[in-house]
Order: structure tokens, then sequence, then C-alpha cells
């Protein structure tokens, strides 16, 4: 039995950790460096950085903090932000990054997931998707740090892009994106059995009941949360000791 995968997640603006509620209020919650070491040692199954602000800002991901940190733990490291090009990606897997994830960029141009599929395998390849749900549209993709609603039904891009390549998806609501009142359990099942490869629920992880029913209802594969560890709300030795109590297969 695959193990279920526990996720700090590092949202980076100006080189620092920062967190906020629905994509908003943003505030600072302490040095990445530090924070990655922390998650290291406290049993986190893999690591990832977003740098929230560079494609907004119209820049690279900072590879030289992607390098800083890949020095200092020894899990998986997921790193996206600001990716356009295969070149991109060539420098943060030099700088120490494991996989790569890519959002903004593949709705504008699809064609990248393939390439980039084809030049670092689909294992490398993590499609995050930002949704948000409303009444007129559904469960809808939205770009650009969550600030532009695209075309896309968030279950049909998922699909779309697991054809092309993505060898796992990051789903986020932004619905419920800080709010610690669970994830999106609707949308995280029905992107789950949609495709087949891993999906990690990401958005509004409170307690650890939230993170077995996750695994349990959504069938998601993983479960991120950033605020929560950050600000040490919960710590992961005892959420993997929850979840194991519950019969759900968790790394130790």
């Amino acid at each position: 039995m695959l193990t279920k995968r526990i996720i700090p997640c590092l949202d980076i603006k100006n080189g620092r950790t920062v967190k906020g509620v629905r994509f908003e209020n943003i505030r600072d919650a302490g040095d990445p460096v530090e924070l990655a070491k922390w998650y290291a040692e406290q049993g986190a199954d893999e690591l990832v950085f977003l740098d929230i602000t560079a494609t907004n800002e119209e820049r690279k991901t900072f590879a030289e903090l992607v390098r800083d940190i890949a020095r200092h733990i020894d899990i998986p490291f997921t790193v996206g932000g600001g990716i356009s090009a295969v070149a991109d990606v060539e420098v943060l897997l030099m700088a120490g990054a494991d996989k790569v994830s890519v959002n903004s960029t593949a709705i504008r141009n699809p064609q990248l997931v393939e390439d980039l599929a084809c030049r670092f395998g689909s294992q490398c390849v993590t499609l995050a998707i930002d949704t948000k749900y409303t009444e007129a549209t559904g469960w809808k993709v939205y770009a650009r740090a969550g600030t532009v609603e695209t075309e896309h039904a968030t279950v049909d891009w998922a699909r779309k892009v697991v054809e092309l390549g993505a060898g796992e998806i990051l789903l986020t609501s932004m619905n419920n994106d800080g709010t610690k009142a669970g994830f999106a359990l609707d949308i995280t099942k029905a992107v789950s059995e949609a495709v087949s490869v891993p999906v990690i629920a990401s958005g509004g992880a409170g307690t650890m009941q939230h993170f077995a029913d996750a695994f349990q209802i959504a069938h998601a594969d993983a479960a991120l949360a950033a605020s929560l560890f950050h600000f040490r709300e919960l710590d992961i030795p005892d959420l993997k000791r929850f979840l194991k109590g519950e019969g759900i297969a968790v790394r130790c």
C-alpha cells in the first residue's frame, strides 16, 4: 500500500515565507531556510516552495534561495513560480529541486507541460491548479496567483494536463485557503477520481481530522498545509500518529 504524504508549503514573497487567507491578507511566517530544516527534521514527506509573486511580477523564481534550502534538507523538494520555459526548469533542478510546479504558464501554453514531461519525465512535473467555486460557474481554474478566472472547468483541465504529461496535480481550493475549515472534499474527490496520477489536496487544513477526510473521503494521495505548520498549531509527528491510528498508511 502506498503511504499518504504530508507536505508543508513555503509560499515565498520577497525572500520570506508568507501566508494569507483566500490568497489575500498576506502576513510573514518566518525564514524559509529555517522552516525547511525544521520540516525535514519533523518528518515531512516532501516540501513545496512556491514563489507566489514571480508570475505577476514577470520574473524568475529565486534560484539562489532554492539552492540554499536544498542544501539543508534531505526530502523531495518541489519548486514553482515564474516557470515559463524548459530552461527555467533546468536552472531549478541544478539548484536542487526534485520536481517543478507549473500553473499560469501551462494555461497560456499547454505545450509547455508536454515539453517538460518529454525533457525531464512526468515524475518531475507537478501541475498546480488554483480553483474557485461560484454558483454561477461551478469549479473553475484561476491563473496569475488566483487573480484571473479562466475558461477551464477544473476537472476537465486536470484531465487535459495529465494527458499532456503532468505526473501529479496540486489542487488548491481558493474558497478554503487559509480558513482552517477543512479541504474542499468535493472537488478534490472529483479530480482524484478523474485522473490516474497522484493528487495533492491543498487549502483549508485546520485539524488532524481534516487530513484524514482528505485521504479517506476525497481519496487524495497527499495533503498540503502551510500556516497550520508554520505557526506550530499542529506538529507533523502528532499528525502522523493520529493518521496511523485511523488506519491510514503514513511514513513515520
